[in-house]
């Protein structure tokens, strides 16, 4: 059985598609944990706040899940442009909570997708790109959807099937 972590970069669009995804890889057979990120309130990533707190206590029992998960599928609107800075903090965070910087993420593939108010072709890139760096595996099926453009639910399916035929690699 695939392991699966959805992460939400926001509380109310992004996480209405993460619990979609949910129910989508659960009815594939994954087992699936839904991480909002709001829900973690990580300080600010910094060189200084590196010294004065435990990347490892700060993502409590998330840390366990985030590093036995076999693929993510990442969720985030569009700010700027770019991506949203919690989900950047996020990343930087996880990097820094093993001697590994890439541990919880290289060769794990992902799915990326986004609700946001307009295009969001941007954010999809700029994830693309960092997550790649990181050691990623960002599959090239994604998932785009702003209040213009409903949620295609077969290519979230075929986005999902084809996560969890990487995922046991």
């Amino acid at each position: 059985m695939a392991k699966i972590t959805v992460v939400s970069a926001s509380g109310v669009k992004n996480l209405e598609l993460a619990q979609k995804f949910e129910a989508q890889l659960k009815s594939l057979g994954a087992e699936v944990s839904v991480l909002n990120l709001m829900s973690l309130d990580l300080p600010l990533f910094t060189s200084e706040s590196d010294t004065r707190h435990d990347a490892k206590a700060l993502l409590g029992p998330w840390f366990d899940t985030l590093h036995a998960t076999q693929g993510f599928v990442i969720l985030a609107p569009e700010y700027n442009g770019g991506i949203p800075p919690l989900l950047t903090n996020f990343i930087a965070w996880v990097s820094r909570s093993s001697k590994d910087w890439r541990a919880c993420f290289n060769e794990k593939s992902a799915i990326i997708g986004t609700f946001s108010g307009g295009g969001s072709g941007h954010v999809l890139t700029a994830m693309r790109m960092q997550l790649s760096y990181i050691g990623m595996n960002v599959l090239g099926r994604q998932v785009l959807t702003h209040s213009g453009k409903a949620l295609d639910e077969q290519s979230m399916l075929g986005a999902c099937q084809q996560l969890i035929g990487h995922s046991h690699k």
